[in-house]
């Protein structure tokens, strides 16, 4: 099992640029495969980018990854407004027109979509979404 990463980032769009390299280093280490990595990324990306934008979170951004032999576990955290992702949205209709979809909602589906659990808790003024994904399938 490869030593967990931790990461704590100022919540502005600029730091959030540090995150891919950071799996990228972590994942060579544990010989992940490029699609996992992809989605991975993504998934920290559009987390990411919505705590700047849309939490009002004032401190770091803590996010951490852990690896064993099947499956990979993140955890992000912010002290922004409470928001559980899991409970707060209807799955966006994608087969839709564009001009008829709602705006927003679409980065939090990605992240349910791409990830085989999911579970939120509020926790010392703090959001904390953990997430795991098996490394095969």
């Amino acid at each position: 099992m490869t030593e967990p990463l931790f990461l704590r980032i100022p919540p502005n769009h600029d730091e959030l640029e540090q995150i891919p390299a950071a799996v990228e280093e972590f994942a060579e280490r544990d010989n992940w495969p490029p699609d996992l990595v992809f989605k991975l990324n993504l998934v920290l990306e559009e987390l990411g980018v919505n705590i700047v934008n849309y939490s009002g979170a004032t401190g770091a951004i803590e996010i951490s990854l852990a690896s064993d032999e099947e499956t990979v576990t993140i955890e992000i955290a912010d002290n922004g407004r409470p928001f559980n992702p899991l409970a707060e949205l209807d799955t966006p209709d994608i087969s839709a027109p564009l001009g008829e979809r709602p705006v927003g909602g679409l980065g939090v589906h990605l992240v349910r979509s791409m990830m085989d659990e999911l579970s939120y808790s509020r926790e010392d003024g703090m959001n904390r979404l953990a997430m795991t994904k098996r490394k095969a399938g």
